[in-house]
């Protein structure tokens, strides 16, 4: 309905102003208040300077230009020049026909027109197993993919990371020390190790000769507790492997892989410091190469390269992005911890230095805050496998795939959040994704005392006209939202706004449950509000698959 109404406004404007570009869309917008109408826009008011008229003026053209639609009931011109939209009830309740209709294809679109878009997410180093904070990237990740998948974008899903430097390193002393076999509690134990249980098992299955699968690679424990370049081969792959484990559990995949160590040998990084310093961004000062990106709106330069040698860590992040960049990717979007905030202007700094085309701004970021682990009231710190934080295989041994993804996703990713293990395992109204998928299976049930009553759904037999109830018109109004709630969703990068969308449609749906039959005698009136509650189940189930969710049929 709002794409009825901005077709309505550009058609409108077209003719009351021939010699002015209004090409672009109407901003549309739904009203918060029912006496403003449906629907608002402020298109005269943007049309002002090009007309050179006042905005009442160009509204009151535009209204009259406007073309009869039978499911406009009223336009109205309000404040400065807002154009106010009242729809037919005709209109709305069109939207349970067209759920029904379209079905799981119900809030998807084409308007990313097949675009290349890459999320890389979770990108965590393979030292340990993923920690909750990876499973928030990990849930918010994968739903901004679903959601820009489904307004039409080609999504690609990539897990880039450092399979080098210090911490890789740390973690190979830490697996040779088990596999000799030293514990944390020893003295001997290295300074910056690891302590967790699973340094133990990696170590185990190394000295057994175990071979683990993992990305494009397969690598056999050689049992030499003395090979350490061998240690820390395993070590990757076998975490890596783990990692992957995880994921699947959670419910995502990735299509590209992509290693740090592959910039080096490809010579990326190299070609990448040349070309910056080619372009004239570059200085040497106390020993070091350091880069202008103040130049760049960064607050001050960064040191490339150290006096004592050796790239900082935003330089592979350049020659990363570059290739993203060259890989057709015109638009990227990065999910990391807010840890990773510092990077971003440097990382955009050194793009927009290299002078290769690349917009200011690319690519795109969203930060996550890091999550509190409650039960009973009281934080929940440790892991014993990971040895000193909650692991993601935690939180869905504890709840589940779908109230982990569920908690996870829908809360803006820059809050804090604190994920309480008890209200996740409750079966109550209090816990949004029981009350979510309690609704669907609800509406499953319809189908069997529909058999039990001996009847049978027909469409064409409900008089749709007889759904007037303050209840159906919230749920009517509700389903109608849905296709503008993907694509506003897929816009700001924010399944979050699904999640609480679902929390309100199942909440519009128990109280109509719970205020109406359905199964009355009348045959129009039972089809009309089956039809409704039918279309409410396909849009719960296709929010729900936007979430990674399942949508259960029983209870």
């Amino acid at each position: 309905m709002k794409r009825l109404v901005q077709d309505l406004l550009a058609s409108a404007a077209d003719r009351a102003w021939p010699d002015i570009d209004t090409s672009a869309a109407p901003h549309v917008e739904r009203t918060r208040d029912a006496a403003h109408g449906d629907f608002a826009s402020n298109i005269a008011m943007t049309l002002t300077k090009a007309a050179r008229r006042n905005p009442r003026e160009i509204a009151q053209a535009i209204v009259d230009a406007l073309p009869d639609d039978e499911r406009i009931a009223k336009v109205e011109i309000a404040g400065p020049g807002f154009i106010n939209f009242f729809l037919a009830p005709a209109a709305f309740r069109a939207a349970i026909d067209t759920v029904l209709t379209t079905g799981a294809a119900y809030g998807r679109s084409d308007d990313g027109a097949g675009e290349k878009v890459m999320i890389e997410f979770v990108s965590a180093n393979p030292t340990g197993p993923l920690h909750v904070g990876h499973g928030r990237g990990a849930a918010v990740g994968d739903c901004m993919a679903r959601l820009f998948e489904a307004v039409g974008y080609d999504v690609t899903r990539e897990f880039y990371y450092n399979d080098a430097g210090a911490q890789i390193a740390n973690l190979a002393v830490s697996v040779q020390a088990r596999a000799k076999g030293i514990t944390p509690e020893d003295d001997v134990w290295p300074a910056d190790g690891y302590r967790g249980d699973y340094i133990a098992d990696v170590a185990a299955a190394y000295l057994a000769g175990e071979t683990v699968a993992a990305d494009d690679r397969e690598v056999t424990g050689a049992g030499d507790a003395e090979n350490l370049d061998a240690i820390r081969e395993f070590a990757v792959a076998y975490l890596r492997r783990e990692q992957d484990a995880d994921l699947k559990a959670f419910g995502v995949d990735f299509d590209v892989y992509s290693l740090e160590s592959a910039l080096y040998a490809d010579n990326r990084v190299e070609k990448t410091v040349e070309e910056l310093i080619a372009a004239g961004h570059t200085y040497e000062a106390d020993g070091a190469l350091w880069l202008k990106t103040t130049d760049f709106g960064d607050d001050k330069d960064r040191v490339m390269r150290k006096a004592e040698g050796g790239y900082t860590y935003f330089v592979p992040d350049v020659a990363y992005h570059v290739a993203k960049w060259e890989r057709g990717f015109a638009r990227a979007v990065n999910e990391q911890g807010a840890d990773h905030h510092g990077t971003i202007a440097r990382v955009r700094a050194g793009l927009q230095a290299l002078d290769i085309g690349i917009p200011k701004g690319w690519p795109d970021y969203v930060l996550h805050q890091m999550v509190t682990v409650m039960r009973g009231g009281e934080e929940v710190k440790l892991s014993k496998r990971a040895g000193s934080y909650v692991t993601l295989r935690d939180l869905i041994d504890e709840v589940g795939r779908d109230a982990t993804r569920y908690f996870l996703a829908a809360r803006k990713p820059d809050s804090q959040q604190t994920f309480d293990i008890d209200l996740a395992r409750s079966q109550s109204e209090e816990n949004p994704v029981y009350y979510i998928q309690y609704a669907h299976a609800r509406i499953c049930s319809v189908d069997g005392q529909l058999a039990e009553r001996g009847f049978e759904f027909s469409r064409d037999a409900a008089d749709m006209a007889r759904l007037d109830t303050p209840h159906e018109q919230r749920l009517i109004t509700a389903l109608s939202r849905f296709p503008e709630l993907v694509e506003s969703a897929a816009d700001d990068c924010a399944p979050q706004a699904v999640a609480h969308y679902l929390r309100d449609l199942a909440d519009a749906f128990h109280s109509y449950y719970n205020a109406q039959q359905f199964l009355v005698d009348d045959a129009a009136l039972r089809n009309a509000r089956l039809a409704l509650v039918y279309a409410t189940r396909q849009v719960l189930a296709n929010g729900l698959r936007l979430l990674g969710v399942s949508a259960p049929e029983k209870m």
